[in-house]
Formats: structure tokens, sequence, C-alpha cells
């Protein structure tokens, strides 16, 4: 019995440590950061596609965050420089995920600039890369028999297409695809930031 309360005194006592300097410091640290001024709010449409990319739970699969050279070689991967402070002042929550089941998302809309290519994918990501283990997400869209005035056709192959019929998005399937248009931090950013981050090496800095 003597024991256990010096056991529970050291473990509250680093659980103290940890959440001081791993959540109330960055906390504090970023919560001073300003936007980019190359850097937008979200619109209504994005902020539901962001709701969407929660919702379907992408930040399992997919980072936010491209790393600096001596971590990964994102940018050799053409992920862009690394992600800085700046870059998420937006982001409620923040979604820089930990796990890379697929790529990097946070410059996503360099990358992939096409509505069709991502609604396509979205749909059926088989369609485009046939070795994908992406989950397809045919509830973001409606099967119908003849496209509408104002209805936007996903273009699919003949394998995936349904005989007779045609795909159409859903709102939700736009407001997503709008979302990760909108993932574009390829602006500059600044040498600070950069620097803290680890983008230049000893020798040039």
């Amino acid at each position: 019995m003597n024991r256990v309360l010096p056991l529970i005194i050291v473990a509250l006592a680093l659980l103290a440590f940890a959440t001081l300097f791993l959540v109330a410091g960055p906390a504090m640290q970023i919560r001073t950061q300003e936007a980019s001024e190359y850097l937008a709010p979200y619109t209504k449409a994005q902020q539901r596609g962001r709701d969407q990319y929660v919702g379907l739970g992408c930040v399992y699969c997919h980072s936010q965050q491209p790393r600096a050279p001596e971590q990964a070689p994102d940018n050799l991967r053409g992920w862009g420089r690394p992600s800085t402070p700046a870059d998420y002042a937006y982001d409620k929550p923040h979604l820089l995920g930990t796990m890379r089941t697929g790529p990097d998302l946070l410059n996503v809309a360099v990358r992939l600039p096409s509505v069709s290519w991502h609604l396509t994918h979205l749909y059926q990501p088989r369609a485009i890369v046939e070795q994908s283990i992406m989950p397809a997400y045919p509830f973001l869209f409606e099967e119908k028999e003849q496209a509408e005035k104002d209805d936007v056709v996903v273009q699919l192959p003949e394998k995936y297409r349904p005989e007779g019929k045609v795909i159409v998005a859903r709102q939700a399937a736009l407001d997503l695809v709008d979302y990760l248009l909108s993932l574009d931090r390829t602006y500059p950013a600044a040498e600070t930031d950069l620097r803290d981050n680890g983008f230049f090496s000893k020798e040039g800095s």
C-alpha cells in the first residue's frame, strides 16, 4: 500500500508534464499564429466538404502535413514544402493525421486540380487506380436514367458504368471535392517558419 501512493504521484506528474509540453504549450504558440496573406478562410461549401472529410474518416488514411527533408522526402514526392503553423490558421479541428495509407493531401489541389477526376475517384477509386484500397463512396452519388440540366455527371469507364444509367454527384460529393480543391499550401511561407521546421540545412542557414 505504501508503494501505491508514490506510483500515483509519479504517474500524475508525468501526465501533467506531457500535457503541458505536448498540448498546452503548442496550443498557446499556435493561438497567436496569424494566417498567411495568401490563405483564405473556407467557403460555406468547402466547410461542408471538410465536415464530410471528417465524417467519412479520410483523416485516418491521409495526412495533411508534408514533413521536412530530414524527416521524409515529401518534397521529392511532389507533396510541397514542409507545412507551417500558419497553414492551419483556419482549420478547426486540425486534420494533420497520423497515418499515410494514402498520400498526403495538404496540396492535393495542385497535383490533381480536376473536379471530374475527384468525383470519379470518390465514386470508385478502382476506376482511377486499379490496385487502390481506398473505399468507394457511392452513397455520395445518385443513379439516374437520364441526367437533368444542372446535374454533374460522373465520368466512368464502361466497366464501372451502370448499364443504361448515369451517375450524378450529390451536393455532398460536390462539397467534398470543393474542399479537396481548396487544399493548396504552395504559397510562399515565411523563411523563419521554414527554418524552424528544418527546411533549410545547417550549411545553408
